[in-house]
């Protein structure tokens, strides 16, 4: 014991240095950029934090409002606003102290009462699996629902002061916290460009989660400074005396690999300590863009490059915004040796990232460095924060930026998935399984019940309720966000469109045959296979169900197709029944034959109504085989119709409606009434109590001042509910007239 104490006798007592690291002076030495209205705010939210965690001590004893000063020095580093720094020093308040948030916003104004907020939210999601793939979903998820971008700096504050005081954590939870920070943190840093922070962040996490691994390397390197000093010395005189040869002023600063890359090389390629040799580098600062090129010039003339070992991030940045020239160089004694050039804008960006334009507003917003800070992106951030002062716009714009497309929700068992911007309840079922995409009805976003069209958002739970058999809607189409998606529905409804056309084919190929004498179609087994591979040699097709496909679609006609039939079975001594063939043509053109093909609306994809004539059960009607398009149904006296009787009879085939639809049939009402108030409402409100189902209302117009016409999408059961509606709205005031609209007929009519 007496030996873990002894170094401290040298020292203050504990008591005054605790005293020192929790007084507000700590922090003031850093707030020389800042206005003193704003210094008295910062001290005001000091004083409050202070008496909120009066009496809570951190894991080392100290008292705790030392880790919030501690927070606020590191935000004050990278010269955050005064916002930015009250809410470090609060960030505990709301989770330990039960400070509520409308107490902030009354003492400390709504911004510094939302940033809080969000630090809080940020500190209850739970991260539970080591998955890198989850690890990743993750902190971009963490990114995406921060509201501000402060909130994810203070964040990385709070985790860098906590991990340099991970020693005084109990032993079995640094495992926990070192990797946690090395899958989400250090990430985060790096994608925001924070360089110092994402170094120390992974220098920290390596040492707590594997110290042994962490001490010897430590002191290999050690060592081989020891041994490289001279070759590092050598070098620096001769960059020196090479720049100023070339008169190019330069600062250059010697840069050494960090414990945990040099780790993380020798694990991923299995090189031994001494097989790393580009431990050592050195950046070299230069006054312009231009000069960047040059010093790379008067390197390469000093030392002789490595093929494929250049690279320039100038001229194309890194999405975090870093900008330099990278070239490893042969060195003295064979050494190998990375050199990085840039200005000292794109310095200043490497080292801070996002945070460099506060960094440049604090110092000089209008000082050359400042408009030159190099890429265009950190240059629109810059832009955007001087003009609106908005962090929220800000934070969009940079979200936008490193993740263009993406929103992160969870399913019901917190699995992480990543969709599109825009992305809908359909795109996440059918990214989970094609399966749960085909047969989904209904979903709950966060336990609500919502529209399976409905978008996603940040952190949304997603529960899909799924039917008993697949279904997918047509209509999906139109708001569905992934090719995924979209290409299993189609795939479903070509699927399931083939089908319906194959068994179209298979009843209008026996209605034919039986118009020819045979009373039923060919088996497809054993017995009829040379018949029908005959019969597949005649018509082209490769099998007996893409021939019955194609008849359903159009692409080939029935009866020619039975003429052939019967002309094989002829050969093979099957005798047509005379009786069939004379009853076929008694019933011919009788007002129900018992040939026509029955529609009853079930038939999907493979059976079309017209919409120039909009036939609905009770009319009469007559099918055109379309080529592939199927079966179109058109009604006797549709102009439309009559032209492809005319140009195409071969084509039109016997169809009639069964005597029990399974579904309503839309069509066009048009209603003349005389104008005035209410009169749409009382319109509708007469279809509704006729049962109808009002799908598009229309007003025409060259509608008059005293009259005005009205054009409803109705859907109808039969003709007799269509005229028990027209029935209705003409009995109700202010209604002149009510006709069916049919486009491809002259109008009729009042029913």
């Amino acid at each position: 014991m007496g030996a873990l104490l002894s170094p401290l006798l040298a020292k203050p007592t504990p008591a005054a240095v605790n005293a020192a690291a929790a007084s507000f002076a700590a922090l003031t030495a850093k707030l020389d950029y800042m206005s003193a209205a704003d210094v008295d705010n910062v001290r005001s939210a000091y004083r409050y934090a202070d008496e909120a965690h009066l009496g809570q001590l951190r894991n080392s004893g100290e008292p705790y409002i030392t880790h919030p000063i501690a927070v606020a020095q590191q935000c004050a580093e990278w010269k955050l606003d005064a916002q930015a720094l009250m809410a470090a020093l609060l960030h505990d308040a709301i989770e330990d102290c039960g400070v509520t948030k409308p107490e902030l916003i009354e003492r400390f104004g709504a911004p510094v009462a939302e940033l809080v907020d969000g630090l809080t939210k940020l500190e209850k999601l739970e991260f539970n699996t080591r998955e890198e793939n989850q690890a990743e979903s993750f902190r971009k998820m963490l990114l995406a629902m921060a509201r501000d971008v402060r909130v994810i700096l203070i964040k990385l504050a709070d985790r860098t002061h906590n991990m340099r005081t991970l020693s005084d954590v109990p032993r079995d939870k640094w495992a926990r916290i070192a990797s946690e920070t090395l899958d989400i943190y250090v990430p985060i840093a790096h994608r925001l460009g924070l360089n110092t922070t994402y170094r120390e962040l992974q220098d920290l996490a390596f040492r707590h989660l594997h110290p042994w691994r962490y001490a010897a390397l430590a002191k290999a390197l050690t060592r081989a400074r020891g041994r490289r000093r001279d070759v590092i010395k050598r070098v620096q005189g001769e960059l020196d005396e090479a720049f100023e040869s070339a008169h190019i002023p330069v600062r250059i600063y010697g840069r050494e690999k960090t414990l945990y890359s040099i780790y993380r090389k020798m694990d991923d390629k299995h090189l031994s300590f001494a097989q790393v040799t580009d431990i050592y580098g050195f950046r070299i600062i230069v006054g312009g863009l231009t000069a960047c090129y040059t010093a790379m010039g008067v390197l390469h003339q000093l030392y002789k490059p490595m093929p494929g070992r250049f690279k320039d991030y100038i001229a194309i940045p890194k999405i975090n915004g870093y900008q330099s020239l990278h070239t490893t160089l042969i060195g003295p004694f064979g050494t190998n040796i990375e050199f990085q050039m840039r200005t000292e804008a794109m310095h200043v960006v490497a080292e801070s990232g996002v945070a460099a334009h506060w960094l440049y507003k604090a110092t000089d917003p209008d000082s050359d460095a400042s408009q030159s800070l190099g890429t265009q992106w950190l240059q629109s951030l810059l832009d955007i924060q001087q003009e609106t002062r908005d962090a929220a716009e800000f934070w969009d714009h940079v979200k936008i930026d490193l993740f263009p497309d993406a929103v992160y929700v969870f399913t019901p068992k917190s699995k992480i998935m990543a969709m599109p911007r825009g992305a809908t309840i359909v795109d996440f079922a059918y990214a989970i399984h094609s399966d749960i995409g085909d047969r989904a009805v209904a979903a709950k976003i966060n336990g609500e019940q919502v529209p399976l069209r409905s978008e996603l958002h940040n952190g949304d739970v997603i529960e899909v309720v799924t039917g008993a058999l697949p279904n997918p809607n047509p209509a999906w189409l139109g708001f569905v966000r992934t090719g995924r998606a979209r290409s299993k529905i189609r795939h479903h409804l070509k699927t399931m469109a083939l089908s319906e056309s194959q068994d179209l084919g298979e009843k209008m190929l026996t209605q034919a045959l039986c118009a020819e004498g045979i009373d039923k179609l060919p088996t497809d087994d054993e017995t009829s296979r040379h018949l029908w591979e005959k019969i597949l040699r005649f018509s082209g097709n490769r099998s007996r169900a893409d021939l019955l496909t194609d008849i359903g679609l159009g692409k080939r006609i029935a009866s020619i197709v039975a003429k052939r039939i019967v002309k094989l079975l002829v050969e093979t001594g099957q005798r047509p029944d005379a009786l069939l063939i004379s009853r076929a043509r008694f019933t011919e053109h009788e007002s129900v034959s018992q040939g026509s093909l029955l529609i009853d609306g079930s038939e999907g994809a493979s059976v079309q109504l017209a919409k120039c004539c909009k036939p609905i059960p009770g009319d009469s009607i007559m099918g055109y085989l379309g080529r592939g398009e199927g079966l179109v149904v058109h009604t006797d006296d549709c102009a439309m119709a009559k032209r492809l009787v005319h140009r195409d009879s071969e084509r039109f085939i016997a169809v009639d409606w069964s005597d029990e639809p399974s579904r309503s049939f839309e069509t066009g009402l048009l209603v003349t009434v005389v104008n005035g108030k209410g009169v749409l409402a009382r319109v509708a409100a007469a279809m509704a109590a006729a049962e109808a189902d009002i799908t598009q209302v229309d007003m025409a117009q060259e509608s008059t001042q005293d009259a005005a016409e009205l054009r409803f999408g109705v859907s109808v059961r039969d003709r007799v509910h269509l005229a028990a509606i027209i029935r209705g709205v003409k009995r109700t005031p202010s209604v002149l007239r009510v006709q069916r609209v049919k486009p491809g007929i002259q109008s009729g009519g009042a029913g």
